[in-house]
């Protein structure tokens, strides 16, 4: 009970803090912003990318989003995944530790008798909880934006065949849920970093600038043999769960993948921070 106490606790700071609700925002503004783009573009008829060479241009799913407005759901989770939900995730997850160091309080928190294992968990599914909660506004607002701008009905998936508005619905909710789950290595990789400093701000900075750095690496194709192994080369595997049928190898991979980052940094944070001489 005193466990399930703290979560609620944490949970609640967390969400009640001005800059949780400041990510939360510019994620829901991201979907607006595409679909009023699109609408603008395509007010005179004419395609997304107009219609040139280059047409269809853009994140995936793109160009389906005038035909049906569930489609942005899709599209505004391509467009935040790569960069503004991990950075949104490492800012929460940076902070978790080193935030309550700088602020004076994790010695406070350390005296009740939950240990530094259940705090360690309690500020991990805190995370786990933003990253949920990250996604999914991100789908509402985007599902709510592509339902007023955009038509909505039968979709047609990648592999060619129709499908209905429920299942698309449906396939959209599993999407973000795969989307908030492919955030849990970087989750974790923030809260070992928390473990390492004091500095809440610094804390966020590496944790961020490591999300950059390896998103570079990813892209070198003279680092390919390494991509595989890189916790956000899989990421946008979730486009497969719109093909019929649906191609689960990449999916499990990345998964699998999210998995691994998550246990052994999870386990580093939790030999840090065990072995750590709190001070602060």
């Amino acid at each position: 009970m005193w466990t399930l106490g703290l979560l609620r606790s944490e949970l609640t700071t967390t969400f009640r803090r001005w800059r949780t609700l400041a990510l939360l925002g510019v994620l829901a503004a991201v979907p607006v912003l595409v679909g009023i783009a699109v609408r603008i573009e395509t007010s005179d008829g004419s395609t997304v990318g107009g219609g040139g060479p280059d047409g269809g241009a853009g994140p995936a799913f793109m160009t389906q989003i005038t035909n049906n407005g569930l489609f942005l759901v899709f599209t505004a989770l391509a467009a935040t995944l790569p960069f503004f939900l991990p950075m949104a995730v490492g800012v929460v997850a940076g902070d978790a530790i080193a935030g309550e160091a700088g602020a004076g309080t994790l010695r406070y928190l350390l005296v009740a008798p939950a240990g530094r294992t259940r705090l360690l968990l309690t500020k991990y599914a805190t995370a786990m909880a933003f990253c949920l909660a990250a996604t999914l506004v991100v789908a509402v607002s985007a599902l709510t934006v592509g339902a007023l701008l955009f038509p909505l009905g039968d979709l047609t998936t990648i592999s060619g065949t129709r499908i209905g508005f429920a299942e698309g619905l449906g396939r959209a909710l599993l999407i973000a849920l795969v989307v908030a789950a492919s955030l849990t290595g970087v989750a974790a990789l923030g809260l070992f970093v928390s473990t390492l400093t004091n500095s809440g701000i610094a804390a966020m900075a590496t944790t961020v600038g490591l999300l950059i750095t390896v998103q570079i690496v990813d892209q070198i194709p003279q680092l390919h043999a390494i991509h595989p192994y890189l916790f956000p080369h899989y990421w946008l595997s979730f486009a497969d769960l719109m093909r019929e049928p649906v191609y689960w190898d990449d999916l499990v991979r990345n998964l699998g993948l999210q998995g691994l980052y998550a246990a052994v940094f999870g386990t580093a944070a939790w030999a840090r921070f065990t072995t750590k001489d709190v001070t602060a």
